[in-house]
Formats: structure tokens, sequence, C-alpha cells
């Protein structure tokens, strides 16, 4: 087992390396998980967010084991790179990870479970969500900031972002951090990175508006490309999710 903390949580070392040997028979399950599995585990101080990721297949064992950094050293990494510039994520506490002398198996990412009153998925599925609208300029403007840090969330869709009322405003938390881009971004890029979030024409119009008060593009020019790049995304999604229904029929 290799493992990596953050200083200010040492002291949970051994209670950790104990949750993690043994997680498959501890914690809390939360919710789910089609491919990776996370848990809840509580100490007197603190609860904790563990993720399992799943063991990649054979191919990525070594290219995880020599190559490229892990998914949770990656969500590690990441967290702590957001927390220097101001972006909110629940605070990263370890990663572990237990490689063979040839292959990459299990990983582990700790986080602080944060208790967060809805998420993004929420504003798709309820149009009269309260204050659904201040919660969506907010959260473009959010976005903004991201791209302005030079931040790409490759996954940036609606389950991703943990959403919590802070007074009259609303304070966003980014999960699911192991697949981000560090650079400089372009228009194109910054726009088509709302693409997953909603397929409502109205949230998209809110957000492009949102976006062109704080940047130096126009709404009209915003919109266009983000209704667009929506479109694409669903057109997509929804083919595959008509493929997998056709080949997996008998599971129906």
């Amino acid at each position: 087992m290799q493992a990596r903390f953050n200083p200010e949580y040492s002291y949970l070392e051994k209670t950790l390396s104990n949750w993690v040997k043994n997680f498959d028979s501890k914690g809390e399950e939360l919710g789910k998980q089609s491919r990776n599995t996370i848990k809840v585990f509580k100490t007197e101080k603190i609860s904790l967010n563990i993720k399992s990721f799943k063991v990649p297949n054979f191919i990525n064992q070594v290219v995880y084991r020599f190559f490229r950094k892990s998914k949770a050293e990656r969500s590690f990494v990441h967290a702590n790179f957001l927390t220097e510039k101001g972006i909110d994520t629940p605070k990263p506490i370890a990663f572990f990870e237990f490689p063979t002398t040839i292959l990459f198996k299990r990983s582990f990412y700790v986080c602080e479970q944060l208790e967060a009153e809805l998420t993004y998925r929420e504003l798709v599925r309820n149009a009269n969500y309260p204050d659904r609208q201040r919660i969506l300029e907010q959260f473009s403007k959010f976005t903004f900031k991201l791209h302005e840090n030079g931040i790409l969330f490759k996954d940036h869709s609606p389950g991703n972002t943990l959403i919590k009322k802070n007074g009259g405003d609303y304070d966003f938390y980014l999960v699911d951090l192991n697949r981000m881009d560090f650079k400089t971004l372009s228009f194109e890029e910054r726009i088509k990175n709302f693409a997953r979030l909603t397929p409502h024409q109205d949230m998209v119009a809110i957000m492009s508006k949102a976006y062109a008060e704080v940047s130096a593009w126009k709404y009209d020019e915003i919109f266009s490309l983000m209704w667009h790049e929506t479109e694409k995304f669903q057109g997509r999604f929804h083919r595959k999710k008509r493929m997998k229904e056709q080949v997996f029929f008998w599971r129906n």
C-alpha cells in the first residue's frame, strides 16, 4: 500500500489505513455507483468520503503502474490545486494506491464529506426550484472563475457540483476531480464546457447572459455556441442510449 496525506490530517493515518484495507466490509455506501464505490466513514470530529476506483483493465493497469498518475492521485492533486486557487471542493485528505510489481490495482481518494443542499441536477429536474435563476446566474459566474484560472473541468456535469446556500448567495463545490486540464482556454473551449449540464434552453439562456456580464463576449455569441454545443451533446447522448438499449435489450 502507498499513501499520501494532507499534513493537516496526518493524525488520521492509522484509522484511514484500516478503513481502506477493510473498505468492502466497512462504511456506509453513498448512493448507487455504476463503476466506482463511494462510502461515508465517521470519526468523532469529522465525516469522511472515501471513493474506491474500479480496478482498471489490464492495459491500464500497466499504464497507471508506470506511465500515468492514478485517478486517486489526480483527484488529490487537483483538489489541492483548486483550493490554492480559491475554488471550493471538499477538503482533500489523502489517497491510497495498491500496486503490484508490474500492475496497478485498487486506489482510493479520501476527502471531507460535504453536506450540501442540492446539486446542479435538481435545477435540471425541477423548473420551479426556489431561487433557480439566481443559482444558475451565480453558477455561470463560478464557471467563469474556473476558466479565468485556466481550469477546464472535463466532468462539468449535473452531478459533479454540490451547492450550498450562504446567506443570500450560493457556494459551489466541485467533485469527481480526476479529469481536468490546466491551460489558457479559448472562447470555444469555455462555452463548450457548459454542454453537458442541461437539455433546457431556458437554463442555457440564463447561464449565457450571466457569463456575458462578467466576460468580454456578447450574449448572442455565447448563447448561440452554448446552445449549439448542448444540442450536439444531447444528440450524441440519446443515440448512445438507444444503441445500448438495442444491444442489451435482454436486460429490460
